[in-house]
This record gives C-alpha cells, sequence and structure tokens, in this order.
C-alpha cells in the first residue's frame, strides 16, 4: 500500500490552503502519489495543484448526503490500496468514501461521530493548529509531533493555452499594467469593502494608466456594473464571465490584486500575485495570505474580528474606515516596475520586484495597522 487520498474541504479558499498540508506530505515523501477527492466546484484548484497526481470529483450536491454514490465511488477506489487517508472537513460524510474504500488508515479530527469511519481521530490543540493550514498540516504528522515553524506556501499553476485564449476572447491589453479587482466574498456583507470604495479605487488606477480587472462570481456581476461605471474608461467588468480555471489564469497575469478576505484572495496569493488583502470582522491572524508578496490591511478595532456576517454595530466601521487612498498607496507600492510587468497579451508572468510588508518564512504575510 502507498500513497495518500486527502478528502479537500468545499470552499475555495480553504482548498488554496489545503495545499500547504498536500506539499508537506510530497516534500517528507516524495514518491507516494497524492489523489484529492473534491466537489465539483473546488475541484478545479487540485488539479491546478503540481503535487496532485488527480483531482477525483464528488459526485454529490453541496449538504447532499448521497450515500450511493459515495459507496460506489469508495468501491471504484479500493484498488489503489492508499496507505492513509486524510480527511480534512469534520463532518460525518466526508469520512465516508476512504472508509468505503477501505483505507487502512483513516485520520482526522473529532467531529460528527466519526468513530469506526475513522481510526485515527485527532484533537486539534489549539495552541499548535491556530490556523487552518497548520491545523491540516498536523494531519499530516504523528499525534503530538513538532509542527515546522514555517508554513509551505501554496503555488497553483496557470495555463498558458487558457490564458492566451482569455486575452484574445476578452480583449485584454499588453502595453499597460493590470490590477484586479475582487470585490466579492463569502459569508454575508461584512466582509465586503464599500463599493463605492472599489469604484474610487478603480477610477484612481484607470487615471494612472493601469488596465482594472473586476473578477468574482454571477452573483457579483451587478456590483462589478456599479464600479465599473464608477471608475470609467479602463475598468472591465469580468465578473459571471469567467470560470474558476479562468480566474486561477487571470489572476496570474495581474500584476496586484486589491480583494477582501475571501477564497480568490487566496487564489491571488497562490499564483504569486501581489496581493492587498482587506480584513474587517475577520481575523488575518486566522486564515492569512499564505505568501510573503502581499500587503495586509486590518485596523484591529475594539470590536474586531467579530466574524460576524452582518455588522452587529451596524457601522462597518472595521472596513469602512480603511480609505481608498490607502489601499491605493499599497496597489503602487507593489506593482512591478514596467521591465519586470506581466505581459497578458502572450502570457508571459515574470515577476517584477514587489515591496513586501510580510512576516516572511513563508507562514503568511503580516498585518499592518493603519
Amino acid at each position: 500500500m502507498s500513497g495518500y487520498l486527502i478528502v479537500g474541504p468545499s470552499w475555495v479558499g480553504d482548498m488554496v490552503m489545503a495545499q500547504s498540508l498536500i506539499i508537506s506530505l510530497k516534500q517528507r515523501d516524495p514518491e507516494a502519489p497524492v489523489d484529492v477527492i473534491a466537489p465539483a466546484w473546488s475541484a478545479p484548484l487540485a488539479r491546478r495543484m503540481r503535487e496532485v497526481r488527480e483531482a477525483i470529483v464528488l459526485p454529490v450536491a453541496h449538504r447532499e448526503l448521497g450515500l450511493a454514490r459515495r459507496r460506489a465511488l469508495g468501491k471504484e477506489l479500493r484498488s489503489r490500496r492508499y496507505a492513509q487517508a486524510i480527511v480534512l472537513p469534520r463532518s460525518l460524510k466526508s469520512a465516508l468514501v476512504p472508509w468505503f474504500s477501505r483505507v487502512s488508515r483513516r485520520t482526522g479530527y473529532r467531529g460528527e461521530w466519526r468513530y469506526g469511519f475513522l481510526n485515527d481521530v485527532r484533537e486539534a490543540d489549539p495552541l499548535r493548529t491556530v490556523t487552518p493550514a497548520r491545523r491540516w498540516i498536523a494531519l499530516g504528522y504523528p499525534p503530538g509531533a513538532d509542527l515546522p515553524e514555517s508554513l509551505p506556501q501554496p503555488r497553483l499553476l496557470p495555463q498558458e493555452e487558457n490564458q492566451s485564449r482569455l486575452v484574445r476572447i476578452l480583449g485584454l491589453r499588453a502595453d499597460r499594467p493590470v490590477v484586479a479587482l475582487v470585490p466579492g466574498a463569502e459569508h454575508g456583507a461584512a466582509k465586503r469593502w464599500p463599493i463605492e470604495y472599489f469604484g474610487e479605487l478603480a477610477r484612481e488606477l484607470a487615471q494612472r494608466d493601469i488596465d482594472v480587472w473586476l473578477l468574482g462570481s454571477p452573483r457579483e456581476t451587478a456590483i462589478g456594473e456599479r464600479i465599473a461605471m464608477q471608475g470609467g474608461a479602463g475598468v472591465l467588468n469580468l465578473c459571471g464571465r469567467t470560470d474558476l480555471p479562468d480566474v486561477i489564469d487571470l489572476l496570474s497575469l495581474a500584476d496586484a490584486v486589491a480583494c477582501n478576505d475571501s477564497g480568490l484572495m487566496h487564489v491571488a496569493a497562490a499564483v504569486g500575485a501581489f496581493v492587498v488583502a482587506l480584513y474587517g470582522p475577520s481575523s488575518p491572524s486566522h486564515t492569512p495570505p499564505l505568501t510573503d508578496n502581499c500587503r495586509v490591511l486590518y485596523l484591529n478595532l475594539d470590536c474586531s474580528p467579530c466574524f460576524s456576517s452582518e455588522c452587529p454595530l451596524g457601522h462597518h466601521n472595521c472596513l469602512r474606515q480603511i480609505a481608498p487612498g490607502t489601499v491605493l498607496n499599497a496597489l503602487l507600492a507593489g506593482l512591478p516596475s514596467s521591465a519586470g510587468r506581466r505581459c497578458p497579451k502572450n502570457g508571459l508572468a515574470v515577476t517584477g520586484t514587489h515591496a513586501m510588508d510580510g512576516s516572511g518564512g513563508g507562514s503568511g504575510c503580516g498585518a499592518s495597522s493603519i
């Protein structure tokens, strides 16, 4: 028996952060194959990880048990004879496929009465596993083992052929630097920097001959239109016009990215773009972008972090008091020189020298008080 079966998380950002575990496994056991089970919406991320042999799509809908389909997938995977399955979600249903696959060692954290389905049940130590990435890396080590000081940083692979296709069909240009703005965030409006601020930022960037791409899901299409109208010429609303693989490739072509604490923030960090990350009700200590090439803006108000989907005090000051000028200055400081600028027309992705505000060591960039 050899190799690992990873049951990945559902959320985009979590799947990116899970790559730290996968890299860690391959660093210690380079010859062991790693396969990842993921729902259809996050499987494209696993396919862009160099360390993953196969991304296996879990054929069930969100929140669906799908017992028969999980059993069928588990039986199909038995012949691979994995040495270990590592189950990242804490739900009972997430442990079913490894159990049906008869993987001899099935590792995961305690949750939802999974005894029997998991036979290597761990207790999360909050002092050792502060962030999701550290919590998941710990599952790849024996219980109580010392964890590395620095986390392996996720790195998603761009596809040059798809980049060229996107440049062609979207009419993108190569004669100016590019900043991508990501105005959306899951889990409620509280994590979103004000739309009008994004619009003001887009206008200021466009006036400096910087192209602005607005990226997001179909749910952000209307938001993107509002920002594009406020930003004017040079601002392109791509929200809802691309799927997740497309967004990966577009973010890899951007010189810099400004975003809320969101799944696409982690994607931007993992493709090597300079990231300006805006935190309000969430904490950069809990889910930082796992890159040194970033600047985190966080006010650290007395009421933050509250982790609420709506501001319980009604003022939204934790994000509203981060001025567009502050974000603009952070982006401009991080833009590479024209000699090192990425060239989206021909798919080049040559990283220039960026300003960094980070702690180094692969553990993600540090937050700055502003």
